[in-house]
């Protein structure tokens, strides 16, 4: 199936009936190029800078990842405590998984605004390599 890039269109073929897919003329939202995008949607250029630069932010992971503990503690650990079923306890591992994926799509997001806008943020406390 391929990739639907922002900026696609979809559309219904008038002989067959068959969903098809036809790109308008798509350009990186960073430098305007039209040329070697990738699944972003970007300029391979433009990822590249952006991986490089948000890499420099590692510590990033840790509070969402803290969140999710957090949910599995609460739902996973609570709820039975208050009389609920175990199996909600065990559904907790997945109310903790979702919670981390909408953090890190919400978090990339905010993320990659901050990089088209230029946005310089301190850098993560990692020490210097030897």
């Amino acid at each position: 199936m391929p990739v639907q890039l922002p900026g696609a269109a979809t559309g219904r073929c008038s002989n067959t009936k068959q969903l098809v897919h036809f790109e308008a003329e798509m350009t990186c939202p960073r430098c305007s190029t039209t040329t070697d995008l990738v699944k972003s949607g970007w300029c391979r250029t433009c990822e590249n800078a952006y991986d490089s630069w948000v890499r420099r932010h590692a510590a990033d992971i840790i509070w969402i990842v803290m969140a999710g503990g957090i949910m599995i503690a609460a739902v996973g650990l609570g709820l039975p405590l208050l009389g609920a079923s175990w199996f909600v306890g065990a559904a907790a591992a997945f109310c903790g998984f979702g919670t981390i994926i909408v953090l890190q799509r919400g978090n990339d997001r905010r993320r990659r605004r901050q990089f088209r806008r230029g946005i310089q943020l301190p850098r993560a406390y990692l020490p210097a390599p030897k």
